[in-house]
């Protein structure tokens, strides 16, 4: 054989090694690439679920905190009703 030939033979198959090798590990690169993002976009979920978990607590303790203050409400205006009731009669036992 002659070392043109040769030389044009180890070439091609170099250049064909190279470009076998550079797509394997481009194709590693991408998958963990995605499992990278996979990772991170279950991550980022996981912590939205914790979010909107804990928005909801604070709802329902926003509503109760509600319900109280409305019932602190009722109560203060018989209270005021009562202490109203009773100064009108100091002021009949008072007058006589």
């Amino acid at each position: 054989m002659d070392w043109t030939v040769l030389t044009a033979i180890i070439s091609v198959t170099a250049a064909i090694s190279g470009i076998v090798l550079g797509w394997v590990g481009k194709t590693k690169a991408f998958k963990a690439e995605v499992v990278q993002e996979a990772t991170a976009d279950a991550s980022l979920h996981t912590d939205v679920s914790y979010i909107k978990r804990g928005i909801d607590d604070i709802k329902v303790d926003v509503r109760i905190q509600g319900q109280r203050m409305d019932g602190f409400s009722e109560r203060l205006t018989r209270v005021e009703e009562s202490a109203k009731q009773a100064n009108k009669r100091l002021d009949r036992l008072e007058e006589n």
